[in-house]
Formats: structure tokens, sequence, C-alpha cells
């Protein structure tokens, strides 16, 4: 198992550097081929450092930085104005090959801007997208893109997505084929927008996807499709609504325990049944979106994600250095454009 170096901001975020250092501490003690450069300030540096085992300060430096891109700080002023900043820094570490992968719970917009302008995307690639796991029936997981990435989009754009998230789904999770689908207000050919309409049609006449044609919102996670494409604006709303009902799931499961005499007896017999549920829906191990379409790594964590959460973005970011997964969308949009 070759060796792998994830460079984490640890300045962004709104709960401070502890929860990624947490993080940072689980993701070391799980995977034993993982080293991590460590983007923040000289007075976090010394207290972390200070924490460590002597066998961990052998995996882990520490690259100081001066700067820190702040929630409030717009895209460009982040890119043209904080190039010392522990952002800037830890995504140049992926650009000089010092680093396989970035991982950051700052600001997205910034993250995104600075990402693109300084690995560009790979041949063949128009924009970026953000893409992420959810669940899905039976256990398993389902890929939605783009969150984000570009909320303006054109067919040529959805279809890249599409090759690019299957390569994603085969080389992150093992499957083999992946069914991809197009998200639109209905199954049926006449349903749909120009937008969906030509995606649709550039998909069908390729031979890089196996798509399997139309997904409605309530099939996102029926396992109808292993991955989900749509528009920025669209894919947003999607996974924000998503996250909003496992909220609710969760808070109303916890709401069980609590209540009347009746509801107490009840969970506490369904106790087994609620806490595998619990762990399905709990958001916290989704986090972890991924800019993919770029010649580097870099995964966004939440911004205001716990340790637990942090520590599976880190686990994204490794598993896609590990699979080399850039390397391997390079290879199909290329072979897909000779046929395209």
């Amino acid at each position: 198992m070759s060796n792998v170096k994830i460079a984490l901001d640890i300045m962004g975020g709104d709960n401070g550097p502890h929860v990624l250092l947490s993080a940072a501490d689980q993701a070391l003690q799980t995977f034993p081929n993982l080293s991590l450069i460590i983007c923040g300030s000289q007075t976090v540096h010394n207290h972390y450092i200070a924490t460590l085992g002597e066998y961990d300060k052998s995996r882990v430096s520490f690259l100081v930085c001066e700067e820190v891109v702040e929630m409030t700080d717009k895209p460009t002023t982040a890119l043209r104005k904080k190039k010392a900043s522990s952002m800037r820094k830890a995504i140049n570490l992926v650009a000089e090959n010092e680093a396989d992968a970035c991982v950051s719970s700052g600001n997205t917009g910034a993250l995104m801007a600075i990402a693109y302008y300084v690995l560009k995307t790979l041949p063949g690639v128009s924009r970026p997208a953000l893409i992420s796991w959810l669940p899905k029936i039976e256990g398993k997981k389902v890929l939605l893109l783009d969150l984000g990435a570009s909320v303006n989009c054109d067919a040529e754009g959805l279809f890249q997505y599409a090759v690019m998230g299957s390569v994603f789904a085969e080389q992150c999770n093992g499957i083999k084929a992946p069914k991809v689908a197009l998200l639109n207000v209905g199954e049926e050919d006449i349903k749909g927008n120009t937008l969906v309409k030509h995606a649709d049609q550039l998909l069908q006449d390729s031979q890089g996807t196996n798509y399997i044609g139309y997904v409605e919102g309530d099939q996102i996670f029926s396992g109808k499709a292993d991955v989900v494409v749509t528009d920025g604006f669209t894919g947003n709303i999607a996974l924000k609504s998503s996250e909003g009902i496992a909220k609710l799931v969760i808070h109303e499961l916890k709401r069980l325990t609590t209540e009347t005499f009746a509801a107490r007896i009840f969970s506490k017999l369904a106790l087994p049944f609620l806490k595998k549920l619990y762990r399905r829906m709990n958001p916290d191990q989704y986090n972890g979106a991924s800019l993919i379409g770029l010649r580097g790594i870099v995964v966004k964590s939440h911004g205001n994600a716990s340790a637990e959460a942090s520590f599976y973005a880190i686990k994204q970011a490794y598993e896609e250095a590990e699979n080399a997964v850039p390397d391997k969308i390079k290879t199909k949009i290329e072979s897909v454009l000779m046929e395209h």
C-alpha cells in the first residue's frame, strides 16, 4: 500500500482548528500509510505538536500560514488578496505534488475559486463539479452531482459530469458499470427542459457510461441509480433538502426517548432498529464533497462539521488518492471525447 499525503487546512470552518485536528488524530490512527501536512497558525502548531506522540510526529508536518480565509470573504478577495492563507497554501501543495490531496472546511466559494485557478481542470473538462455520497436503500450509497460548483450548466457539462461521476463511483465504491441517471421532473421522454433533453441525447449517443435515463427527486435514494446528475442549482437544493429531512428524522428519533412513558417503552423495544436507522440517516458519515474534474484532489468538509464528520472528509480524500481518481477521470474523459 503506497503512502498518501494530505494537506489539511485547519483554519477554516465554524468550530475552530481543534475539530479538524481531532479528526486528523483519528485518521492517523485509522490509516497507517497516511501522513498529513497541517496548514495553520504558529499558535495552533505549537499546541498540537505538543499533544502528539512520537510515532505520530513522524507522520505530521506543519506549514505555518499567516492568513486565514474567513467565511465572510468573497471568493475574489480570497483569490487575489490572501495568497498566504492556509487554504491557498494547502491547494498549492497539491499543485506542486507535495501533497496527494487537500481537505478544507473553509469558505466554499473561495475554495472552489482558488482550486479552479491553481489546479486547473483536466483536459476535456469545462467546469469542475462538487460531488457527494448520499444514502440509498439496502444500505448502499448514491452519488449526486453537481452540488453547486457551477450553478449554470450546459448539456455538454452535464454529459461530462455523468462521465466523471461514473468513474468516481467505480473507483471509490467498487461499483462495476454504475448506473447513471439525469435528475428530471419526470421519467417520460417528453418531460424536462431543453437542457436536460439535450444532455439525455448526448448520453444516449455515447458508450461512455451505463446511462439509464431520467429519475425524479423521490428516486434519488431509491436505488434505481448509482449516480444522479444535475446542474449545481438544482443539486444544491436537493442536497440541502435531504440533509434537512435527515435532521428531522434524527430529531424525532431522539424525541421518542424523552416523551411519554408509553413512547419510552416503545423506543426501548425498537432500540436496535432505531440505532440502525440513526446510523444510516446521520449526515456525518456523508460529509466530504469532492471537487472533481480538477488536476488534483480537493475535498470540502462542512463548515460546522463535528470531529467525526471531519474524519469522513479526510477519509474521502484518502480513498480518492489511493485510487488515483483524477488520473482515471482523465483517461476516461479522453476516451469518451474521442468517440464523442
